[in-house]
């Protein structure tokens, strides 16, 4: 099968060993929120006759409606909305953003620079798009990170009782960068001083965060939140959409934005695509497990060969994303291919960098999976620039992982590169 040399299958041992607490934890949140799953499930009365396709105009789709409860339930909001028909995650955001922002509002983004795909909806950054929310005249206003990547509080404290934002826009994931993700205390911690200096609309970018702790953003007091389905949500089985939950007038404002004033939720045929959608949802909180532990073995194993890791094995997880940083562009490259050889999907393709829309430097991604663009599956990707880290996420399944990982660090270790 895979062949690896004794000295890296015997660190591989040692950092399944280093894991077992980490492990341990994971399992501990992962039954909670599949319980919780299951219930809303139960509670909900799924029945077979829901995963029936409608066509047309979709009126009256039983299915559709259900799964939005199932999910808010699941989820700890009021409201929600899932629909294939979501594009991507920034399409998500961005219907979110239009549907709560009106011409000359303020957004305040407390969580730094964003991710490099929503400045240009935002209308920043040196990518500029036409019909960004700064071409309807909403004003954008950031608050930076502190140096060492954590939210600084107090200038959040003040930004928000100067400006008077309507909205307090909150990144939980990192991006492509080496900050911490942030945990849904911190959320909570935002939340409460925006309530107490504003009436702000709290949003979360929860990208790449869902079911990873035992609660989400809503349940801390965040208005709304949003995500794609190919990340966490949809549990590897959704092809395609995303969701907005939160306070029900939200949702009804960010599906008028999705469709039409006056028709909103209403309207949206499936297309026989409502039964993956509840089957990734429901698995959702298992499969985000196993990634969880793809990430924390992945990050115990390139520790052991010399390399820094965020966040470090042992260390407490608020995303599922995982960073190494290789140092050196030939580590990076090298990474990407050996994993993409343990593929289960395009094993036999070799990533190269190359341009991509959104983003202002070559990127390398290393993706096997059955849905193109799935982060949820086994995937790595990294703008080829200093510190030449790549970002690791994903993993339907542990034991199906583990032998790509080790694939990245032989292909790594080839190159006889020692870290500094």
């Amino acid at each position: 099968m895979f062949e690896f040399d004794e000295t890296l299958l015997s660190l591989a041992d040692a950092a399944l060993t280093r894991c077992a607490p980490a492990f341990a934890a994971i399992d501990s949140v992962t039954e909670r929120n599949q319980q919780k799953m299951l219930a809303s499930f139960i509670h909900h009365k799924v029945s077979e006759t829901m995963f029936a396709p409608s066509t047309g105009y979709g009126y009256n789709d039983v299915g559709r409606d259900t799964l939005d409860a199932v999910f808010a339930e699941a989820v700890g909001a009021e409201d929600a909305v899932v629909r294939h028909n979501f594009t991507c995650g920034t399409h998500t955001l961005t219907v979110a953003l239009f549907g709560v922002l009106r011409p000359g509002d303020a957004m305040l983004c407390v969580t730094g620079l964003p991710y490099d795909t929503i400045q240009p909806v935002i209308g920043i950054g040196e990518t500029s798009a036409a019909g960004s929310l700064k071409d309807f005249g909403v004003r954008y206003e950031q608050v930076d990170l502190k140096p060492d990547g954590t939210v600084d509080f107090d200038a959040i404290r003040i930004a928000v009782r100067d400006l008077q934002p309507k909205m307090v826009y909150i990144q939980r994931s990192r991006g492509y960068s080496l900050r911490p993700s942030l945990s849904v205390e911190e959320i909570g911690r935002i939340v409460q001083i925006t309530k107490e200096g504003s009436d702000a609309v709290v949003m979360v970018d929860n990208c790449y965060g869902e079911f990873v702790e035992d609660r989400e953003p809503t349940a801390v007091g965040a208005d709304l939140m949003a995500g794609s389905l190919i990340k966490n949500p949809g549990g590897g089985i959704a092809r395609t959409g995303g969701y907005i939950a939160g306070r029900h007038d939200l949702v009804e404002l960010c599906c008028n934005r999705l469709t039409t004033p006056g028709l909103g939720r209403e309207v949206g045929a499936t297309l026989g695509m409502t039964r993956e959608l509840f089957m990734g949802v429901f698995h959702a909180p298992h499969v985000v497990g196993e990634a969880l532990k793809t990430a924390a073995f992945t990050a115990a194993l390139f520790e052991s060969l010399g390399f820094d890791t965020t966040p470090q094995p042992g260390e407490a997880r608020h995303d599922i994303i995982q960073a190494i940083k290789l140092k050196t562009p030939e580590n990076l490259i090298a990474f990407c291919k050996g994993l993409q050889r343990g593929a289960p999907v395009d094993s036999f393709v070799t990533p190269v960098p190359s341009p991509m829309p959104g983003y202002d430097s070559d990127v390398i991604m290393s993706a096997g999976a059955f849905t193109l663009g799935s982060s949820i599956e086994l995937s790595a990707d990294a703008p080829l620039r200093e510190p030449y880290a790549v970002w690791f996420q994903g993993g339907l399944n542990f034991f199906a992982s583990k032998p790509a990982v080790l694939s990245a660090a032989k292909e790594v270790l080839s190159l006889q590169t020692t870290p500094e």
